[in-house]
């Protein structure tokens, strides 16, 4: 083993120590001599023209077995101590060189993960562009989108509904009132003569007042009024039935004007996708050649007249509107005066060329009005011309359903009610609800159902249990009255039933 563990090192040894230089023959010489005397020396040989010890001789030639053992044991620790230096330093080797190998893999790893990072960052990068391309491809497409602009025209009574619908809003309802009640009609006479008995009652004093004394008014004085209500309400409602008969009419128009404004978007909106495509500009809007034009100002009309003399001298425009800048400042007023008159005549021109042209614009509105008026007049016949297809197709319609169910009644044999079957009597709650509503009417002309209703149920909850139980007793009656006339028509219908069979 320790020879091995020699032979290894000295190997390593001899790997890693250079090489010796080699040496002239010359040079040998002298040092073989050397080395000749002092093998002679420690052999115990004495080199020639030298004096001999005998007992040294002796000591040489026989060492005592002391020294040869000590020399033996020196030796043996030589081995020994060369051996455990060796390992030692093989072992060293060893683990640096697993340090520098366990290095290297994490280094491998770490550029693994590098090279890992770097590949998902470029595949983001390219996601990215792509990304970006569709949005600004998306951009340009909704930046074409922008210059669609329809050039069709709505339908009238569509503008007409939208201004009326304005125009109601303004005003806070429809044109149309509500006929006033007969007492309304009664207090817009009276009023004026409780304020003269009664100057420093209020409004709501002069009410009170004005309540009061419509009770005591005969039925004979109230007639007219009455008749009054009666015909400002059959005028009202006959307004109200031609309104809602046009707007049916008129919405039932506008549903078909509407696809055909739908059908002409689509076509135009169709039409600018294939000129964007094909890349064809839009034409600009043309402006009203009629319109006249805006007149200079003195400094242009001087401008105007330098710069055919500048222009000579192969000036730029910047240059002559510098140089004609400059000039028009350090001008004194006398030379100014002419272009300003000039330009102050053009001005007056241009106002009553203006003027001329705003007539004309507003006799053109007119015109166009007068001309939607009168379609709109014609769309109001066709629009009740649809409207009476309509309610024939409807009728017909509602009158077949009709027939169906008639026949499958009848195939299933479904009695009608019978006519002279006595009806359920009514409760305590709506007989006492009867006679209230009377009394509510003619204290409190006017007033609608649900506020009556509302006060016919107050009412109820604060009379006594007195008077509730009048009401019930009532109640009580009228149903035993119904059940013996229930009874009496039992009889009469199995006798007649009996008469059939």
């Amino acid at each position: 083993m320790a020879e091995s563990a020699v032979s290894q090192p000295a190997a390593l040894n001899s790997d890693l120590v250079p090489a010796k230089k080699k040496r002239s023959n010359a040079a040998r010489k002298p040092l073989a001599q050397k080395n000749a005397a002092a093998d002679d020396e420690s052999n115990g040989t004495p080199s020639p023209g030298k004096a001999v010890d005998p007992v040294a001789v002796k000591e040489v030639i026989q060492p005592s077995p002391k020294a040869v053992k000590q020399t033996k044991a020196s030796k043996k620790t030589t081995k020994q101590t060369s051996a455990s230096s060796f390992e030692k330093d093989l072992l060293e080797m060893q683990e640096r060189l697993e340090k520098l190998r366990l290095e290297k893999e994490r280094t491998e790893e770490l550029l693994k993960e590098k090279d890992e990072i770097l590949k998902s960052k470029e595949e983001e990068l390219e996601a990215r562009g792509k990304k970006q391309e569709q949005l600004q491809v998306e951009l340009k497409k909704l930046q074409k989108l922008k210059e669609f602009k329809p050039t069709m025209n709505f339908p009238i009574a569509q503008q007409s509904k939208d201004k009326d619908n304005d125009s109601k809003k303004k005003k806070g309802g429809s044109e149309t009132k509500r006929p006033s009640a007969p007492y309304i009609l009664w207090c817009k006479d009276q009023w004026a003569e409780v304020k003269k008995e009664n100057p420093d009652a209020d409004f709501k004093e002069t009410s009170i007042i004005l309540g009061a004394k419509w009770k005591t008014v005969s039925a004979e004085e109230k007639k007219p009024y009455e008749e009054q209500y009666q015909s400002d309400k059959e005028a009202y409602l006959k307004i109200v039935a031609k309104e809602k008969r046009e707007k049916a009419a008129m919405k039932l128009f506008d549903e078909e004007n509407k696809q055909k404004t739908a059908m002409e978007f689509y076509e135009q909106y169709m039409q600018f996708l294939q000129e964007a495509e094909t890349g064809n500009k839009k034409a600009k809007k043309e402006k009203d050649p009629l319109k006249p034009k805006k007149p200079m100002l003195a400094y242009f009309i001087y401008s105007n007249e330098r710069r055919p003399a500048l222009m000579g001298q192969s000036k730029s425009v910047l240059e002559i509107s510098k140089i004609t800048g400059e000039e028009w400042k350090t001008m004194s007023e006398r030379k100014k005066k002419p272009y300003e008159e000039m330009a102050k005549k053009n001005k007056e021109k241009y106002l009553a060329e203006m003027e001329e042209y705003t007539k004309k614009k507003a006799e053109e509105e007119l015109n166009q009005k007068t001309e939607e008026e009168e379609m709109l007049k014609i769309q109001k016949q066709e629009a009740l011309q649809l409207l009476k297809k309509k309610e024939k197709t409807d009728n017909i319609i509602k009158k077949t359903k009709e027939d169906k169910q008639k026949k499958k009644q009848a195939k299933e044999g479904k009695a009608e009610v019978d006519p002279n079957k006595p009806k359920k009597p009514a409760s305590s709650y709506i007989l006492f609800s009867k006679e209230a509503r009377k009394n509510l009417q003619e204290e409190r002309p006017g007033v609608n159902n649900a506020t009556l209703s509302a006060l016919i149920s107050v009412k109820w909850k604060e009379i006594t249990d007195e008077e509730k139980q009048r009401w019930n007793d009532k109640a009580a009656q009228a149903m035993d009255a119904y059940k013996k006339e229930m009874e009496e028509y039992k009889k009469s219908a199995a006798s007649s039933s009996v008469n059939e069979g």
